[in-house]
């Protein structure tokens, strides 16, 4: 089978290797549609700590059962399936609390691979973060279960309803996925970005757009100047997790959703922080349990992401889709291995 390997930042290559074997309790799939994503491209230009190299690339997938393991149930060969790339062992420290995210080891046993024919799922997440896809479910949407399950995760502990002024900071792929989520609640959602085509995009799904030097006054408009209720920052750049506090209102709450290089700083006024009484909040990763209400919404048609995937590639063109991302030219590229 033709498989992609990340070799060092910048150099991908198409290689034929052998297609795996699963051993008990896990599946291969027969990959139709694998999305491109932020994660992936930061790997490409600059390398990405959870990513090894060299090895294989991708981590968003969807496609049918090819072979099954010994003690695999509720899958057989032929199946339209739709999963994530990790789950949590329900054994550590931080899983006996309740932090599936968090898990000490779930990112030992996690599924990559998937720009290539065929790839193996390890059995957590066959028994834990697998589905079957629904015929009325495109391959390309089902592909689209790791990342929003990744931006469902922070609206788990927040108070939806006392939401109704939102500000995504960052309107690539996650913010745009956030944008749909807000909306799906009914919080009136302000997008700002330096990309006039993105922003075209988020007009699009309903949010109300505000380049980088209207921020303040579209915030003002929207708000009768009280701020914001609630901030999600999607860029992973510290001067803007540092530009999050400004617009929250009082008693607001900021969500760091975009993850910054290790060993990044980042400063706050105190005085907002402690007498204004927000919260600053990281966000990381998802639990089963946001995987399982994610694949609910894509299946019950709850969220439309068609302006999401901005076109098709086959498997060796994959480059071409990553530097058109690093351009700012699309969101999402569907990699298809028999395009």
């Amino acid at each position: 089978m033709k498989q992609a390997i990340l070799l060092k930042p910048g150099s991908i290559e198409i290689r034929d290797v052998p297609v795996p074997a699963p051993a008990d309790g896990e599946l291969v799939v027969k990959i139709n549609t694998s999305l491109t994503c932020g994660t992936d491209l930061k790997a490409y230009k600059r390398g990405h700590a959870l990513i090894p190299m060299p090895g294989p690339f991708g981590h968003e997938y969807s496609g049918t059962v090819a072979a099954t393991g010994r003690g695999v149930s509720g899958f057989k060969e032929g199946d339209p399936v739709m999963g994530v790339h990790s789950a949590p062992c329900n054994g550590c420290r931080y899983c006996r609390r309740g932090l599936f995210n968090l898990c000490e080891v779930i990112m030992e046993k996690k599924a990559l691979g998937a720009f290539a024919e065929y790839m193996l799922v390890p059995a957590p997440v066959v028994q834990q973060n697998l589905f079957q896809k629904p015929e009325h479910v495109s391959f390309e949407e089902a592909a689209l279960l790791e990342p929003f399950s990744c931006v469902l995760h922070p609206y788990s502990t927040l108070h939806m309803n006392t939401i109704e002024t939102a500000l995504i900071m960052g309107a690539g792929p996650i913010g745009l996925l956030h944008l749909a989520c807000l909306k799906m609640h009914g919080v009136r959602t302000i997008v700002s970005d330096i990309s006039g085509s993105r922003l075209s995009t988020a007009e699009t799904m309903g949010g109300t757009i505000a380049e980088s030097d209207t921020i303040e006054s579209v915030i003002e408009k929207n708000t009768d100047s009280l701020g914001v209720d609630l901030v999600v920052e999607c860029t992973g750049l510290p001067h803007v997790w540092e530009k999050t506090v400004h617009y929250v209102r009082r008693g607001g709450t900021a969500v760091l959703f975009g993850g910054c290089p290790a060993g990044t700083r980042v400063s706050y006024d105190t005085h907002r922080l402690h007498y204004d009484e927000i919260t600053v909040s990281g966000s990381f990763h998802y639990t089963p349990h946001d995987v399982r209400r994610a694949r609910e919404i894509l299946v019950e048609k709850k969220i439309n992401v068609s302006a999401l995937i901005s076109g098709a590639f086959p498997l060796e063109e994959l480059t071409e889709a990553l530097d058109l991302l690093e351009k700012g030219e699309g969101v999402k590229y569907a990699i298809k291995p028999d395009h």
